[in-house]
């Protein structure tokens, strides 16, 4: 159930993100040929769009195994040592994800004073992406952990 609803999560996140993204771009190039001026929040907007695209696919990438990987080395290993690799890369993976998910709530916490420099929001709002892609990589690096162990 939980896996369901943070995949969804995450996958409409990684659309909305994405598409809000091509709108600000696409406006920017609009405003560059046809207005006299650019709409300053513009750049801004499609740089904090492009942070949660990113952050949104992180852990979806991890889920489908769309990450590269070198299979040269880990193939000619026997198949007791490819299990030691393995379960050794996604626990570490696990434990670097799950301690950047618990530092970037601190840095969330200390960015709500702080204001965006053209957009008037929070520094949290932008901090708080990467909160979700460390936690939605440390959860999908816990269930392929999982896996590899049974």
């Amino acid at each position: 159930m939980i896996k369901k609803i943070l995949g969804r999560f995450l996958k409409y996140g990684t659309l909305i993100s994405t598409y809000c993204l091509i709108a600000c771009v696409l406006l920017q190039i609009f405003a560059r040929f046809f207005l006299p001026n650019t709409p300053p929040w513009t750049e801004e907007a499609s740089r904090l769009f492009f942070i949660y695209a990113i952050a949104f696919s992180a852990g979806l990438a991890l889920k489908d195994g769309a990450y590269v990987h070198l299979d040269v080395f880990y193939e000619k290993l026997n198949p007791k040592i490819q299990r030691a690799v393995l379960t050794a890369v996604r626990l570490l993976t696990l434990i670097l994800f799950a301690l950047m998910a618990y530092y970037a709530l601190i840095f969330t916490k200390n960015g709500i004073i702080e204001t965006s420099p053209s957009i008037p929001m929070s520094m949290a709002v932008s901090f708080f992406s990467m909160f979700i892609l460390a936690a939605s990589v440390s959860y999908y690096a816990y269930l392929e952990l999982k896996k590899t162990l049974k």
